[in-house]
Protein backbone atom coordinates (compact mmCIF):
# COMPACT_ATOMS: atom_id res chain seq x y z
CA UNK A 1 0.00 0.00 0.00
CA UNK A 2 1.03 3.36 -0.88
CA UNK A 3 1.92 6.05 2.22
CA UNK A 4 3.88 8.58 0.83
CA UNK A 5 3.14 11.75 -0.76
CA UNK A 6 5.18 14.81 -1.76
CA UNK A 7 3.36 16.94 0.39
CA UNK A 8 4.55 15.17 3.38
CA UNK A 9 7.70 16.18 3.09
CA UNK A 10 7.36 19.48 5.30
CA UNK A 11 5.40 17.01 8.13
CA UNK A 12 8.45 14.99 7.74
CA UNK A 13 11.41 16.88 8.24
CA UNK A 14 9.46 18.74 10.65
CA UNK A 15 9.03 15.65 13.11
CA UNK A 16 12.28 14.38 12.20
CA UNK A 17 13.95 17.61 13.68
CA UNK A 18 11.37 17.85 16.91
CA UNK A 19 12.09 14.86 18.21
CA UNK A 20 15.38 14.87 17.54
CA UNK A 21 16.25 18.36 19.56
CA UNK A 22 13.52 17.16 22.25
CA UNK A 23 15.37 14.02 22.77
CA UNK A 24 19.09 15.60 22.76
CA UNK A 25 17.71 18.58 25.45
CA UNK A 26 16.21 15.79 27.77
CA UNK A 27 19.74 13.93 27.64
CA UNK A 28 21.52 16.87 28.60
CA UNK A 29 18.80 17.71 30.94
CA UNK A 30 19.07 14.60 32.96
CA UNK A 31 23.33 14.38 32.55
CA UNK A 32 23.65 17.59 34.70
CA UNK A 33 21.24 16.38 37.51
CA UNK A 34 23.05 16.24 40.37
CA UNK A 35 24.48 13.13 41.53
CA UNK A 36 21.52 12.88 44.26
CA UNK A 37 18.67 13.54 42.05
CA UNK A 38 19.97 10.58 39.68
CA UNK A 39 20.42 8.81 42.57
CA UNK A 40 16.43 9.38 43.50
CA UNK A 41 15.03 8.73 39.54
CA UNK A 42 16.55 5.13 40.11
CA UNK A 43 15.47 4.65 43.41
CA UNK A 44 11.64 5.65 42.64
CA UNK A 45 11.15 5.08 38.75
CA UNK A 46 9.85 1.61 39.86
CA UNK A 47 7.37 2.08 42.11
CA UNK A 48 4.21 3.65 43.03
CA UNK A 49 4.76 7.19 42.49
CA UNK A 50 5.19 6.74 38.45
CA UNK A 51 1.73 5.52 38.45
CA UNK A 52 0.96 8.81 40.40
CA UNK A 53 2.87 10.55 38.35
CA UNK A 54 1.11 9.39 34.73
CA UNK A 55 -2.43 10.28 36.30
CA UNK A 56 -1.29 13.92 36.94
CA UNK A 57 0.14 13.90 33.07
CA UNK A 58 -3.47 12.96 32.11
CA UNK A 59 -5.01 15.36 34.92
CA UNK A 60 -2.70 18.53 34.61
CA UNK A 61 -0.94 17.89 30.80
CA UNK A 62 -3.72 17.15 29.17
CA UNK A 63 -6.92 17.93 31.18
CA UNK A 64 -5.36 20.93 32.55
CA UNK A 65 -7.54 20.44 35.74
CA UNK A 66 -5.19 23.63 37.55
CA UNK A 67 -6.47 25.83 34.91
CA UNK A 68 -9.76 25.12 35.01
CA UNK A 69 -9.52 26.06 38.55
CA UNK A 70 -8.24 29.24 38.10
CA UNK A 71 -10.27 30.02 34.99
CA UNK A 72 -12.68 27.56 33.44
CA UNK A 73 -12.96 29.05 30.30
CA UNK A 74 -9.13 29.33 29.52
CA UNK A 75 -9.39 25.63 31.23
CA UNK A 76 -11.49 24.57 28.04
CA UNK A 77 -9.09 26.46 25.71
CA UNK A 78 -6.39 24.50 27.17
CA UNK A 79 -7.77 21.57 27.74
CA UNK A 80 -9.42 21.21 23.84
CA UNK A 81 -6.45 22.08 22.12
CA UNK A 82 -4.17 19.66 24.07
CA UNK A 83 -6.56 16.81 24.91
CA UNK A 84 -8.21 17.01 21.67
CA UNK A 85 -5.42 16.75 19.94
CA UNK A 86 -4.22 13.73 21.82
CA UNK A 87 -7.20 12.34 20.78
CA UNK A 88 -7.38 12.92 17.42
CA UNK A 89 -4.16 10.89 17.51
CA UNK A 90 -5.01 8.45 19.80
CA UNK A 91 -8.61 7.80 17.54
CA UNK A 92 -6.72 8.11 14.36
CA UNK A 93 -4.30 5.45 15.10
CA UNK A 94 -7.37 2.81 16.35
CA UNK A 95 -9.19 4.00 12.98
CA UNK A 96 -6.04 3.13 10.48
CA UNK A 97 -6.23 -0.26 12.56
CA UNK A 98 -9.69 -1.05 11.89
CA UNK A 99 -8.94 -0.11 7.91
CA UNK A 100 -5.86 -1.97 7.58
CA UNK A 101 -5.39 -4.61 10.85
CA UNK A 102 -1.85 -3.65 12.18
CA UNK A 103 0.30 -3.57 9.41
CA UNK A 104 2.63 -0.85 9.97
CA UNK A 105 2.73 2.22 8.24
CA UNK A 106 4.43 5.20 8.60
CA UNK A 107 3.55 8.12 10.60
CA UNK A 108 2.55 10.41 7.89
CA UNK A 109 0.27 7.54 6.90
CA UNK A 110 -1.83 7.89 10.32
CA UNK A 111 -1.83 11.71 10.14
CA UNK A 112 -3.07 12.29 6.71
CA UNK A 113 -5.01 8.95 6.34
CA UNK A 114 -7.63 10.32 4.76
CA UNK A 115 -5.88 11.47 1.89
CA UNK A 116 -4.32 7.61 2.20
CA UNK A 117 -7.53 6.51 1.69
CA UNK A 118 -9.07 7.04 -2.20
CA UNK A 119 -5.34 6.78 -3.07
CA UNK A 120 -5.13 3.23 -1.60
CA UNK A 121 -8.70 2.30 -3.04
CA UNK A 122 -10.01 2.08 -0.03
CA UNK A 123 -14.19 2.46 -1.24
CA UNK A 124 -15.81 1.19 2.54
CA UNK A 125 -16.16 4.05 4.98
CA UNK A 126 -16.61 3.57 8.78
CA UNK A 127 -18.83 6.03 9.63
CA UNK A 128 -18.29 5.47 13.93
CA UNK A 129 -14.90 6.87 13.18
CA UNK A 130 -15.20 9.88 10.94
CA UNK A 131 -17.89 11.10 12.84
CA UNK A 132 -15.62 10.86 15.73
CA UNK A 133 -13.14 11.86 14.22
CA UNK A 134 -15.32 15.04 12.96
CA UNK A 135 -15.98 15.60 16.89
CA UNK A 136 -12.75 15.68 18.41
CA UNK A 137 -12.08 18.13 14.87
CA UNK A 138 -14.72 20.72 16.38
CA UNK A 139 -14.05 20.49 19.86
CA UNK A 140 -10.42 21.52 18.70
CA UNK A 141 -11.15 24.01 16.29
CA UNK A 142 -13.47 25.38 19.31
CA UNK A 143 -10.41 25.66 21.38
CA UNK A 144 -8.37 27.41 18.55
CA UNK A 145 -11.10 30.09 18.08
CA UNK A 146 -11.04 30.88 21.96
CA UNK A 147 -7.04 31.30 21.38
CA UNK A 148 -8.11 33.93 18.85
CA UNK A 149 -10.41 35.46 20.52
CA UNK A 150 -8.10 35.35 23.56
CA UNK A 151 -5.68 37.84 21.43
CA UNK A 152 -8.22 40.22 20.57
CA UNK A 153 -10.29 40.42 23.65
CA UNK A 154 -8.50 39.18 26.69
CA UNK A 155 -10.54 40.74 28.89
CA UNK A 156 -13.36 38.80 27.71
CA UNK A 157 -11.75 35.69 28.86
CA UNK A 158 -10.95 36.37 32.06
CA UNK A 159 -7.13 37.99 31.44
CA UNK A 160 -6.69 42.11 31.37
CA UNK A 161 -3.39 40.93 29.72
CA UNK A 162 -2.34 38.53 27.33
CA UNK A 163 1.63 37.59 26.93
CA UNK A 164 4.17 39.45 24.88
CA UNK A 165 5.99 36.73 22.68
CA UNK A 166 9.44 36.44 21.11
CA UNK A 167 9.39 35.57 17.12
CA UNK A 168 9.60 31.97 17.47
CA UNK A 169 6.36 31.68 20.35
CA UNK A 170 4.86 34.06 16.96
CA UNK A 171 6.17 31.65 14.26
CA UNK A 172 4.74 28.89 16.49
CA UNK A 173 1.59 30.41 17.59
CA UNK A 174 0.64 31.15 13.63
CA UNK A 175 1.46 27.74 12.38
CA UNK A 176 -0.82 26.36 15.46
CA UNK A 177 -3.87 28.62 14.68
CA UNK A 178 -3.85 27.45 11.07
CA UNK A 179 -2.91 23.52 11.54
CA UNK A 180 -6.70 22.52 12.04
CA UNK A 181 -8.54 24.88 10.09
CA UNK A 182 -6.16 24.01 7.59
CA UNK A 183 -6.83 20.39 8.16
CA UNK A 184 -10.68 20.62 7.84
CA UNK A 185 -10.20 22.06 4.82
CA UNK A 186 -7.86 19.66 3.19
CA UNK A 187 -10.20 17.11 4.84
CA UNK A 188 -13.50 18.76 4.10
CA UNK A 189 -12.17 18.92 0.14
CA UNK A 190 -10.67 15.01 0.27
CA UNK A 191 -14.73 14.27 1.10
CA UNK A 192 -16.14 16.61 -2.01
CA UNK A 193 -14.20 14.54 -4.47
CA UNK A 194 -13.99 11.25 -2.74
CA UNK A 195 -17.26 11.14 -0.46
CA UNK A 196 -17.12 10.90 2.94
CA UNK A 197 -19.51 10.37 6.02
CA UNK A 198 -18.29 12.41 8.70
CA UNK A 199 -20.97 14.90 10.13
CA UNK A 200 -18.19 18.21 9.56
CA UNK A 201 -15.70 16.91 6.83
CA UNK A 202 -18.43 15.01 4.72
CA UNK A 203 -20.97 17.88 5.09
CA UNK A 204 -18.54 20.75 4.06
CA UNK A 205 -17.50 18.27 0.97
CA UNK A 206 -21.38 17.52 0.26
CA UNK A 207 -21.95 21.46 0.09
CA UNK A 208 -18.67 22.01 -1.97
CA UNK A 209 -19.54 19.18 -4.18
CA UNK A 210 -22.86 21.20 -4.80
CA UNK A 211 -21.86 24.85 -5.35
CA UNK A 212 -17.78 24.13 -6.71
CA UNK A 213 -17.13 23.06 -9.92
CA UNK A 214 -15.02 19.82 -9.43
CA UNK A 215 -12.14 20.86 -11.85
CA UNK A 216 -11.94 23.76 -9.04
CA UNK A 217 -12.27 21.35 -6.57
CA UNK A 218 -9.22 19.36 -7.91
CA UNK A 219 -7.32 22.21 -8.37
CA UNK A 220 -7.32 23.05 -4.42
CA UNK A 221 -7.20 19.42 -3.43
CA UNK A 222 -2.91 18.99 -3.28
CA UNK A 223 -2.29 22.70 -2.61
CA UNK A 224 -4.85 22.43 0.90
CA UNK A 225 -2.51 19.32 1.73
CA UNK A 226 0.29 21.36 1.22
CA UNK A 227 -0.68 23.77 3.42
CA UNK A 228 -1.81 21.69 5.97
CA UNK A 229 1.69 19.38 5.93
CA UNK A 230 3.27 23.04 6.31
CA UNK A 231 1.77 24.58 8.98
CA UNK A 232 2.72 21.10 10.99
CA UNK A 233 6.11 21.21 9.75
CA UNK A 234 6.47 24.90 10.99
CA UNK A 235 4.96 24.37 14.19
CA UNK A 236 7.21 21.19 14.83
CA UNK A 237 10.83 22.90 13.92
CA UNK A 238 9.84 26.25 15.80
CA UNK A 239 7.88 24.44 18.63
CA UNK A 240 11.75 22.83 20.70
CA UNK A 241 12.70 26.89 20.50
CA UNK A 242 9.21 28.22 21.44
CA UNK A 243 7.19 28.40 24.26
CA UNK A 244 5.08 25.18 23.74
CA UNK A 245 8.08 23.03 24.20
CA UNK A 246 5.94 22.89 27.51
CA UNK A 247 4.30 20.37 25.90
CA UNK A 248 7.02 18.13 25.72
CA UNK A 249 8.79 19.14 29.71
CA UNK A 250 6.04 19.29 31.62
CA UNK A 251 5.40 15.57 31.91
CA UNK A 252 8.97 14.52 32.84
CA UNK A 253 8.81 17.51 35.74
CA UNK A 254 5.18 16.31 37.26
CA UNK A 255 7.72 12.33 37.01
CA UNK A 256 10.72 14.35 38.28
CA UNK A 257 8.60 15.86 41.17
CA UNK A 258 7.06 12.73 41.89
CA UNK A 259 10.18 11.02 42.12
CA UNK A 260 11.01 13.70 45.23
CA UNK A 261 13.46 16.01 43.21
CA UNK A 262 13.39 19.09 44.81
CA UNK A 263 15.18 22.67 43.57
CA UNK A 264 16.61 24.53 46.58
CA UNK A 265 18.82 28.02 46.70
CA UNK A 266 21.64 25.97 47.76
CA UNK A 267 21.77 23.58 44.38
CA UNK A 268 20.42 23.55 41.22
CA UNK A 269 18.20 20.25 40.17
CA UNK A 270 15.78 20.27 37.70
CA UNK A 271 15.75 24.39 36.91
CA UNK A 272 16.30 23.76 33.36
CA UNK A 273 13.08 21.63 32.92
CA UNK A 274 11.12 24.04 35.11
CA UNK A 275 12.03 26.81 32.60
CA UNK A 276 10.95 25.50 30.04
CA UNK A 277 8.12 23.81 31.12
CA UNK A 278 6.63 27.84 31.17
CA UNK A 279 4.03 28.24 28.34
CA UNK A 280 3.89 31.36 29.30
CA UNK A 281 0.13 30.87 29.30
CA UNK A 282 0.18 34.45 30.87
CA UNK A 283 -1.99 33.39 33.48
CA UNK A 284 0.63 34.77 36.50
CA UNK A 285 0.64 38.29 34.90
CA UNK A 286 -2.81 39.78 36.53
CA UNK A 287 -2.04 38.64 40.09
CA UNK A 288 1.56 40.53 40.38
CA UNK A 289 1.21 43.58 41.83
CA UNK A 290 3.90 45.28 40.28
CA UNK A 291 1.46 45.26 36.90
CA UNK A 292 -1.40 45.73 38.26
CA UNK A 293 -0.76 48.56 41.08
CA UNK A 294 2.85 50.84 39.21
CA UNK A 295 2.06 48.84 35.51
CA UNK A 296 5.42 47.36 35.44
CA UNK A 297 4.71 44.86 32.71
CA UNK A 298 8.46 43.33 31.83
CA UNK A 299 9.44 41.45 34.72
CA UNK A 300 6.48 39.06 35.53
CA UNK A 301 7.67 35.77 36.34
CA UNK A 302 6.38 34.79 32.49
CA UNK A 303 9.05 37.01 31.27
CA UNK A 304 11.54 36.38 34.00
CA UNK A 305 11.06 32.77 32.46
CA UNK A 306 11.64 33.44 29.11
CA UNK A 307 14.57 35.77 29.87
CA UNK A 308 16.07 33.02 31.64
CA UNK A 309 15.95 30.57 28.71
CA UNK A 310 16.71 32.54 25.90
CA UNK A 311 19.81 33.86 28.24
CA UNK A 312 19.08 37.33 27.83
CA UNK A 313 18.05 37.60 31.69
CA UNK A 314 19.47 41.14 33.57
CA UNK A 315 19.44 41.43 37.00
CA UNK A 316 17.15 43.98 36.88
CA UNK A 317 14.18 42.04 35.41
CA UNK A 318 15.60 39.45 38.18
CA UNK A 319 15.98 41.60 41.67
CA UNK A 320 12.26 43.49 40.19
CA UNK A 321 10.04 40.59 41.85
CA UNK A 322 8.15 41.42 45.26
CA UNK A 323 8.56 36.96 45.42
CA UNK A 324 5.18 37.40 47.62
CA UNK A 325 4.41 34.26 45.76
CA UNK A 326 0.88 35.18 43.83
CA UNK A 327 2.13 33.96 40.93
CA UNK A 328 2.58 30.37 41.82
CA UNK A 329 -0.23 30.11 43.84
CA UNK A 330 -2.19 30.49 40.15
CA UNK A 331 0.76 29.04 38.04
CA UNK A 332 -0.84 25.76 36.35
CA UNK A 333 2.48 24.26 35.84
CA UNK A 334 3.56 24.49 39.83
CA UNK A 335 6.77 25.97 39.06
CA UNK A 336 9.07 27.10 41.91
CA UNK A 337 9.32 30.63 40.82
CA UNK A 338 11.18 32.21 43.92
CA UNK A 339 13.66 29.35 44.04
CA UNK A 340 14.05 29.96 40.56
CA UNK A 341 14.64 33.38 41.09
CA UNK A 342 17.14 32.88 43.70
CA UNK A 343 19.13 30.74 42.15
CA UNK A 344 19.62 33.49 39.17
CA UNK A 345 20.77 35.77 41.78
CA UNK A 346 22.89 33.91 43.44
CA UNK A 347 24.88 33.38 39.74
CA UNK A 348 24.78 36.83 39.50
CA UNK A 349 25.76 38.07 43.10
CA UNK A 350 27.17 35.90 44.77
CA UNK A 351 30.43 36.55 46.34
CA UNK A 352 32.34 33.61 47.74
CA UNK A 353 35.13 35.50 49.97
CA UNK A 354 35.68 33.05 52.97
CA UNK A 355 37.28 36.33 55.07
CA UNK A 356 33.40 38.16 55.03
CA UNK A 357 31.51 38.01 58.20
CA UNK A 358 34.27 36.04 60.12
CA UNK A 359 33.67 38.72 62.98
CA UNK A 360 30.56 36.92 63.74
CA UNK A 361 32.36 33.77 65.44
CA UNK A 362 32.11 33.26 68.68
CA UNK A 363 29.81 36.57 69.24
CA UNK A 364 27.15 35.65 71.74
CA UNK A 365 24.77 38.66 72.43
CA UNK A 366 21.54 36.16 73.89
CA UNK A 367 20.34 36.71 77.40
CA UNK A 368 18.08 34.56 79.46
CA UNK A 369 17.56 30.98 80.54
CA UNK A 370 15.74 28.14 79.13
CA UNK A 371 14.49 25.82 76.43
CA UNK A 372 12.20 28.07 74.79
CA UNK A 373 13.97 30.33 72.65
CA UNK A 374 12.75 33.49 70.72
CA UNK A 375 14.65 35.12 67.73
CA UNK A 376 12.63 38.48 67.40
CA UNK A 377 14.67 39.48 64.10
CA UNK A 378 15.75 42.08 62.28
CA UNK A 379 11.91 43.74 61.46
CA UNK A 380 10.88 42.98 64.87
CA UNK A 381 13.55 44.87 66.33
CA UNK A 382 11.78 47.99 64.26
CA UNK A 383 8.63 47.39 66.15
CA UNK A 384 9.37 46.91 70.09
CA UNK A 385 5.84 47.00 70.73
CA UNK A 386 5.98 43.12 69.46
CA UNK A 387 8.58 41.94 71.53
CA UNK A 388 7.18 44.36 74.64
CA UNK A 389 4.34 41.91 74.26
CA UNK A 390 5.81 38.60 73.82
CA UNK A 391 7.89 39.31 76.85
CA UNK A 392 4.61 39.84 78.73
CA UNK A 393 3.29 36.74 77.57
CA UNK A 394 5.84 34.47 77.91
CA UNK A 395 5.92 36.07 82.04
CA UNK A 396 2.43 35.96 82.45
CA UNK A 397 2.27 31.62 81.66
CA UNK A 398 5.55 31.34 83.58
CA UNK A 399 7.90 30.74 80.86
CA UNK A 400 11.61 30.33 81.09
CA UNK A 401 13.04 31.94 77.85
CA UNK A 402 15.89 32.36 75.90
CA UNK A 403 16.15 35.88 73.84
CA UNK A 404 18.72 35.33 70.93
CA UNK A 405 18.89 38.70 69.67
CA UNK A 406 17.28 41.02 72.55
CA UNK A 407 20.74 42.72 73.02
CA UNK A 408 21.07 42.62 69.22
CA UNK A 409 22.59 39.81 67.17
CA UNK A 410 22.86 39.01 63.72
CA UNK A 411 19.97 38.28 61.17
CA UNK A 412 18.33 35.19 59.98
CA UNK A 413 19.92 35.67 57.09
CA UNK A 414 17.56 35.97 54.23
CA UNK A 415 18.08 39.73 53.11
CA UNK A 416 21.16 38.17 52.10
CA UNK A 417 19.69 35.00 50.02
CA UNK A 418 17.18 37.40 48.53
CA UNK A 419 20.06 39.48 47.37
CA UNK A 420 21.80 36.53 46.06
CA UNK A 421 24.66 36.58 48.58
CA UNK A 422 24.46 32.83 49.85
CA UNK A 423 27.69 32.11 50.67
CA UNK A 424 27.29 34.89 53.35
CA UNK A 425 23.98 33.77 54.13
CA UNK A 426 25.61 30.60 54.83
CA UNK A 427 27.59 31.79 57.36
CA UNK A 428 24.56 33.24 58.52
CA UNK A 429 22.72 29.98 59.13
CA UNK A 430 25.88 27.93 60.39
CA UNK A 431 26.31 30.95 63.26
CA UNK A 432 22.95 30.87 64.55
CA UNK A 433 22.70 26.80 64.20
CA UNK A 434 25.78 26.47 66.28
CA UNK A 435 24.21 28.96 68.95
CA UNK A 436 20.77 27.38 69.00
CA UNK A 437 22.55 23.62 69.80
CA UNK A 438 25.04 25.58 72.43
CA UNK A 439 21.67 26.44 74.29
CA UNK A 440 20.28 23.72 74.27
CA UNK A 441 17.02 25.12 72.35
CA UNK A 442 14.24 22.60 72.20
CA UNK A 443 11.23 25.32 70.73
CA UNK A 444 11.97 28.20 69.14
CA UNK A 445 9.31 31.00 68.68
CA UNK A 446 9.86 33.41 66.12
CA UNK A 447 7.91 37.32 65.14
CA UNK A 448 8.97 37.65 61.71
CA UNK A 449 8.14 35.51 59.19
CA UNK A 450 10.40 35.94 56.95
CA UNK A 451 12.95 34.34 59.74
CA UNK A 452 10.81 31.63 60.41
CA UNK A 453 10.84 30.59 56.94
CA UNK A 454 14.32 30.39 56.86
CA UNK A 455 14.70 28.50 59.91
CA UNK A 456 12.56 25.77 58.31
CA UNK A 457 13.85 25.46 54.73
CA UNK A 458 17.35 26.64 55.14
CA UNK A 459 18.57 25.84 58.44
CA UNK A 460 18.63 21.91 59.78
CA UNK A 461 17.49 22.14 62.97
CA UNK A 462 16.59 18.88 63.69
CA UNK A 463 14.99 18.19 67.20
CA UNK A 464 13.96 22.03 67.21
CA UNK A 465 10.55 22.84 66.66
CA UNK A 466 10.04 25.68 65.06
CA UNK A 467 6.98 28.19 65.58
CA UNK A 468 5.31 31.35 64.58
CA UNK A 469 4.60 33.39 67.41
CA UNK A 470 0.91 33.14 66.57
CA UNK A 471 1.24 29.04 66.10
CA UNK A 472 2.90 29.21 70.04
CA UNK A 473 -0.02 31.78 71.27
CA UNK A 474 -2.63 29.42 70.02
CA UNK A 475 -1.33 26.69 71.69
CA UNK A 476 -1.04 28.28 75.01
CA UNK A 477 -4.53 29.55 74.71
CA UNK A 478 -5.69 25.31 73.84
CA UNK A 479 -3.65 24.31 76.83
CA UNK A 480 -5.13 26.80 79.21
CA UNK A 481 -2.20 28.65 79.93
CA UNK A 482 -3.17 31.43 78.73
CA UNK A 483 -6.49 33.18 79.35
CA UNK A 484 -7.87 35.85 77.52
CA UNK A 485 -10.78 37.75 77.32
CA UNK A 486 -13.45 38.53 74.28
CA UNK A 487 -14.45 42.04 73.52
CA UNK A 488 -16.06 43.53 71.01
CA UNK A 489 -13.57 45.09 69.19
CA UNK A 490 -13.59 44.14 65.65
CA UNK A 491 -10.46 42.91 63.78
CA UNK A 492 -9.30 42.80 60.05
CA UNK A 493 -6.43 40.42 59.65
CA UNK A 494 -3.50 40.74 56.69
CA UNK A 495 -1.87 37.38 55.58
CA UNK A 496 1.25 37.90 55.75
CA UNK A 497 3.13 36.49 52.09
CA UNK A 498 5.99 34.60 53.83
CA UNK A 499 3.47 33.17 56.30
CA UNK A 500 0.46 31.94 54.04
CA UNK A 501 1.64 31.21 50.93
CA UNK A 502 5.21 30.72 51.90
CA UNK A 503 4.34 28.75 54.63
CA UNK A 504 0.47 27.71 54.87
CA UNK A 505 -0.05 29.06 57.89
CA UNK A 506 -3.34 30.71 58.02
CA UNK A 507 -5.66 29.50 60.71
CA UNK A 508 -3.64 30.08 64.04
CA UNK A 509 -3.35 33.90 63.28
CA UNK A 510 -7.17 33.48 62.66
CA UNK A 511 -8.00 31.46 65.30
CA UNK A 512 -5.72 34.02 67.69
CA UNK A 513 -8.19 36.83 66.68
CA UNK A 514 -10.78 35.26 67.00
CA UNK A 515 -10.35 34.42 70.89
CA UNK A 516 -10.66 38.49 72.18
CA UNK A 517 -12.29 40.08 69.46
CA UNK A 518 -14.31 39.75 66.23
CA UNK A 519 -12.50 38.83 62.56
CA UNK A 520 -13.26 40.59 59.80
CA UNK A 521 -11.93 38.79 56.27
CA UNK A 522 -10.99 41.14 53.28
CA UNK A 523 -11.77 40.48 49.68
CA UNK A 524 -8.31 39.11 48.73
CA UNK A 525 -7.16 36.92 51.96
CA UNK A 526 -5.36 33.48 52.58
CA UNK A 527 -3.54 32.19 49.11
CA UNK A 528 -4.59 35.42 47.40
CA UNK A 529 -3.72 37.98 49.91
CA UNK A 530 -2.22 41.15 48.60
CA UNK A 531 1.30 42.03 49.24
CA UNK A 532 2.16 44.83 51.09
CA UNK A 533 4.55 45.88 48.77
CA UNK A 534 7.85 46.15 51.06
CA UNK A 535 9.14 43.08 50.70
CA UNK A 536 13.08 42.34 50.70
CA UNK A 537 12.76 40.50 47.95
CA UNK A 538 12.62 43.70 45.16
CA UNK A 539 15.89 45.58 45.26
CA UNK A 540 14.33 48.11 42.24
CA UNK A 541 10.99 49.50 43.53
CA UNK A 542 11.45 53.18 45.18
CA UNK A 543 9.88 53.92 48.79
CA UNK A 544 7.03 55.49 46.75
CA UNK A 545 5.93 52.85 44.46
CA UNK A 546 6.10 51.01 47.74
CA UNK A 547 3.22 52.95 49.63
CA UNK A 548 1.53 52.96 46.25
CA UNK A 549 1.11 48.88 46.64
CA UNK A 550 0.47 49.69 50.48
CA UNK A 551 -2.56 51.65 49.61
CA UNK A 552 -3.99 49.45 47.90
CA UNK A 553 -3.73 46.49 49.79
CA UNK A 554 -4.74 48.42 53.35
CA UNK A 555 -7.79 49.83 51.66
CA UNK A 556 -9.28 46.45 51.08
CA UNK A 557 -8.51 46.21 55.27
CA UNK A 558 -10.33 49.60 55.79
CA UNK A 559 -13.19 48.48 53.57
CA UNK A 560 -13.92 45.61 56.06
CA UNK A 561 -14.81 48.56 58.76
CA UNK A 562 -12.85 46.87 60.86
CA UNK A 563 -11.53 49.34 64.38
CA UNK A 564 -8.29 47.67 64.54
CA UNK A 565 -6.10 46.20 61.61
CA UNK A 566 -3.83 43.29 62.94
CA UNK A 567 -1.28 41.23 61.42
CA UNK A 568 1.67 38.92 62.64
CA UNK A 569 4.66 40.26 60.33
CA UNK A 570 6.66 43.14 61.77
CA UNK A 571 7.18 44.19 57.88
CA UNK A 572 3.56 44.19 57.08
CA UNK A 573 3.05 46.18 59.91
CA UNK A 574 5.48 48.52 59.35
CA UNK A 575 3.93 49.09 55.75
CA UNK A 576 0.20 49.32 56.56
CA UNK A 577 1.12 51.90 59.27
CA UNK A 578 2.24 54.02 56.95
CA UNK A 579 -0.81 53.49 54.51
CA UNK A 580 -3.71 53.97 56.87
CA UNK A 581 -4.88 56.11 59.81
CA UNK A 582 -6.46 53.25 61.50
CA UNK A 583 -4.72 51.95 64.13
CA UNK A 584 -2.15 48.64 63.34
CA UNK A 585 -1.25 46.15 65.63
CA UNK A 586 0.90 43.00 65.63
CA UNK A 587 -1.36 40.14 66.92
CA UNK A 588 0.70 39.35 70.06
CA UNK A 589 -0.35 43.16 70.99
CA UNK A 590 -3.89 42.48 71.01
CA UNK A 591 -3.15 39.48 73.27
CA UNK A 592 -1.20 40.88 75.52
CA UNK A 593 -3.78 43.79 75.59
CA UNK A 594 -6.88 40.91 76.51
CA UNK A 595 -4.94 38.72 78.54
CA UNK A 596 -7.60 38.31 82.04
CA UNK A 597 -6.54 38.51 84.93
CA UNK A 598 -8.43 38.43 88.19
CA UNK A 599 -7.74 42.16 89.28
Amino acid sequence: MTFYAPFAIPFIIGTTLMFAIIATKWLLWFVHLPRVDRRLVRHNIFTRKSLLATAEVVRESLLHARIFKVNPLLGYMHMSLAFGWFLLIAVGWIETIVYLGFEPIPLQGHVFFKYFIPLNNISEHHPLFEHLMDALLLIVLSGVALAWYKRMRSKAMGMRRTTKHVAFDRIALTALWFIFPARLVAESLTASIYGGNGFLTGGIGNILAESVPQDALTLLYEPAWWFYSSMLGIFFVAMPFSRYMHIFTEIPLIYLRRWQLRPTTERKSFDNFEVEACSRCGICIDPCQLQSDLGINDTQSVYYLRDRRYNMLSLKVANNCLMCGRCETVCPVGINLATLRLNSRAKRRNIPNEGRYKYIKGIDRSSGDGHIGYFAGCMTSLTPATQRSMEQIFNTVGEDVWYADREGGVCCGRPLMLSGETDAARKMVAYNTDLLRKHEITTLVTSCPICLRTFKENYHLDGIEVLHHSEYIERLVAEGRLQLQHTTENYAYHDPCELGRGLGIYEAPRNVISAVGNLRETEHNRERALCCGSSLANTVINDAQQQSIAKRMTAELENTGCDTIVTSCPLCNKAIARATRLKVSDISEIIAKNIYTDN
